[in-house]
């Protein structure tokens, strides 16, 4: 059995209704994550083998890194992706404290307080807020 993409994977986890436990279980694994640098790594091993999101075509080959993330080359449409393209958390930066500010997102603090937290600007906590919670999008990108 294959095991799923980033996207469905992030799908499954924001039309999933969490039970207190399932959402503890959730914080204690984000609190163990030793190095903010790890949200990258983890990142692309969910995105491992995952077609292009432009053509859905299945043979690609790297093509160097960008903003910390392997990019890679369709052979089909010729265009590049990496592992967020086409999902909500595509073209934010800073990933180093997305763990950090979906702790604060599932302890239900506010923007203000999880920006402070995290450690971005009020605006950024806002848009983040926004891309991380689900239904808040009115059309996919």
């Amino acid at each position: 059995m294959r095991s799923p993409t980033f996207d469905k994977l992030f799908a499954m986890l924001t039309a999933a209704s969490l039970s207190k436990a399932e959402l503890a279980q959730l914080r204690e694994w984000l609190a163990g994550v030793a190095h903010p640098g790890e949200c990258v790594a983890l990142i692309e091993h969910a995105a491992r083998g995952r077609p292009c999101p432009h053509c859905q075509c299945s043979r690609s080959h790297r093509c160097g890194q960008a903003s910390g993330l392997q990019r890679f080359r369709c052979v089909g449409c010729g265009r590049t992706y990496n592992a967020l393209t086409g999902t909500p958390l595509a073209r934010l930066r800073k990933k180093e404290h997305w763990l950090t500010f979906l702790q604060c997102v599932l302890d239900s603090r506010t923007v203000r307080q999880a920006a402070t937290i995290t450690g971005v600007h009020l605006t950024t906590s806002f848009r983040w807020r926004h891309r991380f919670v689900p239904g808040t999008r009115d059309r996919p990108r």
